[in-house]
């Protein structure tokens, strides 16, 4: 393989995993705030958000390109494939320290027009049963604060 090709390849490999992370995320207007008092609070953990595949793929990457400096003709092959192999090794377990769960709570909300809303979250000192609270935004996005 020459360079130029493995440069085309690394390059569409790093656009595929851009892609694969971009989220559609809300849109400012779609938030909603609704008031409502707090019934039940539960403790629990939230699954963090890192993706040990996302550390590998950047890791090969890396240690592909870094490879690609070493040598030439087949030794440069050599490093290469030992280079992508070690980085996808090593990346995958950086992502993988960082994979701890967060201390969060289950919140239940009885909000103003009577529906009981649950939100998970991380933990937020201050809340207590009875508080009136509002609920700000909404999906996975959704978030409870004080009044």
């Amino acid at each position: 393989m020459t360079l130029k090709l493995l440069s085309r390849i690394a390059a569409m490999a790093m656009a595929l995993v851009l892609a694969a992370c971009a989220s559609t995320g809300s849109q400012p207007d779609d938030m909603a705030i609704r008031q409502g008092v707090i019934e039940q609070i539960n403790p629990t953990q939230i699954q963090s958000n890192v993706h040990t595949g996302v550390g590998a793929v950047l890791g090969g990457l890396t240690g592909l390109g870094i490879g690609s400096l070493i040598g030439g003709g087949t030794g440069r092959d050599v490093a290469m494939v030992v280079g992508a192999i070690g980085g996808t090794i090593g990346g995958a377990e950086v992502a993988r320290r960082y994979d701890r769960p967060l201390e969060g709570q289950e919140i239940f909300v009885r909000t103003n027009s009577g529906v009981l809303v649950q939100v998970t979250q991380p933990t937020t000192p201050g809340l207590r049963v009875g508080q009136r609270v509002f609920i700000q935004g909404k999906g996975d996005a959704a978030r409870v604060v004080p009044q």
